[in-house]
Order: structure tokens, then C-alpha cells, then sequence
């Protein structure tokens, strides 16, 4: 059993892993609060013009993933608050070092988002392309549990990698619950074609401008 008393680390130690680990549970929680604030923020930038919003969002952001990489994932305030968020839910435990190369990737693109936009106070294609790659990265991680950093990781060093989240490192074959059959793939993408009919048939009624409900129940509004 391994005892932790360094402030600066990597991971958790934790009976039955042979390496560092971190709570996946936790992860995705903190992804999805920074995938929040960020989206939001550009979201102000798109429709109002304004980038206040979206300096703090980046400064925090930088500075949590700073602590992260550079001190200890333990005393990142996104990371508590996930574990908070998710304390009462069994731990999934993933390989720290996957983790630590996918945050140095995000420590890097969001430090080049911090000088481009708050340091030179500029903006351009360059910054909306790294936010979009950063926005994507969190969308993964949350939405779908898939640490897309951590696959480039996977890449260099194919045989260190260790406890993947849903043990996609181990799993050689699927179970019958994972497979999709033709028939779902085919409603799936005569799902997509319902929307594209939808929206080319629909487009000029759904542009309408909606009117109040009361003004309607009334007989209020022109035909």
C-alpha cells in the first residue's frame, strides 16, 4: 500500500493498481462544468461581441489546468468540485500518465488562447479554431467518457497504456449489447435524412417569428 504525503504529484495510489490512477467520474464532472462556462462564453463573444465573459473563462481555465499538470490534480478547484458532484457514485479509475499527456496538450492550447486573447488582446481565426479543438476535447470527455488526448497518448506508447475508461485498453471483443445491427444503422441514418427533408421543407414556416400565446388564444394575430 502506498501512502501519500508529496504535495506535487501525479495520481493517486490505490490498492490493486499497479500505476498512479485518477477517478474518471470526477473528470468527466469537471469537463463538463469548463465545456459549460466555455460555451457560454463563446457563445456571448458570437452574439453580443463582447469577450469579457470569455478572458475570465480562459484565465480560469489556464489556471486550473496549471494546477493540474503542474502541482497535483488533487488541488485542482474543478476536480474537487467534481468529486464533490460525483461522491456518492463508485470511483472508475484510468491511468494518470494518459491523463497527465492529454492536459499538457490542453495546457498548451489554452495557453496560446490566454496570450492571443488576453495578453495581445487580440482575436482571429487561429484563437476560434484552438477554442473549437478545446470545446471538442471537453464535449468527448463528458459527453461520451472518450479522452481523445489520451488516444495520441495511446499512439507513442502503445504498451504502457493502462486502466482506459470502460477498459477499452483490455477489451478484445465486443459484447452482443455493443454491437449495432444493420437495421440500427439504418434507422440511424434515415434519421438523418428525415432531418435534412425536415429542414428543407420546413425551413420558410419554422423562420416565422413566434407570436405571444395570449395574442393567439385572443385572436389577435393577422393571419
Amino acid at each position: 500500500m502506498h501512502t501519500i504525503n508529496k504535495t506535487i504529484q501525479f495520481g493517486e495510489f490505490v490498492d490493486g493498481y499497479t500505476i498512479p490512477v485518477l477517478n474518471e467520474r470526477e473528470i468527466r464532472a469537471a469537463a463538463g462544468i469548463l465545456f459549460l462556462i466555455m460555451f457560454i462564453s463563446i457563445l456571448i463573444v458570437v452574439f453580443t461581441g463582447d469577450f469579457t465573459m470569455l478572458k475570465y473563462a480562459v484565465t480560469i481555465f489556464l489556471t486550473d489546468i496549471m494546477i493540474r499538470v503542474l502541482i497535483n490534480p488533487r488541488f485542482s478547484p474543478f476536480l474537487i468540485l467534481g468529486r464533490m458532484i460525483v461522491r456518492n457514485q463508485v470511483p472508475e479509475y484510468v491511468g494518470a500518465p494518459q491523463k497527465k499527456f492529454a492536459w499538457k496538450i490542453g495546457l498548451v492550447l489554452s495557453s496560446i488562447i490566454f496570450v492571443l486573447s488576453n495578453v495581445v488582446n487580440s482575436y482571429g481565426p487561429v484563437t476560434a479554431l484552438i477554442c473549437l479543438i478545446c470545446l471538442v476535447f471537453l464535449f468527448w470527455e463528458t459527453a461520451f467518457g472518450i479522452c481523445l488526448g489520451c488516444k495520441f497518448y495511446a499512439r507513442f506508447y502503445k504498451d504502457k497504456v493502462q486502466y482506459c475508461p470502460g477498459e477499452v485498453c483490455e477489451r478484445k471483443d465486443r459484447q452482443d449489447i455493443q454491437k449495432t445491427t444493420v437495421a440500427q444503422r439504418m434507422i440511424f441514418f434515415g434519421f438523418i435524412a428525415y432531418i435534412v427533408l425536415m429542414v428543407f421543407l420546413l425551413r420558410d414556416i419554422y423562420a416565422e417569428d413566434p407570436a405571444n400565446l395570449w395574442d393567439i388564444i385572443n385572436g389577435r394575430v393577422e393571419e
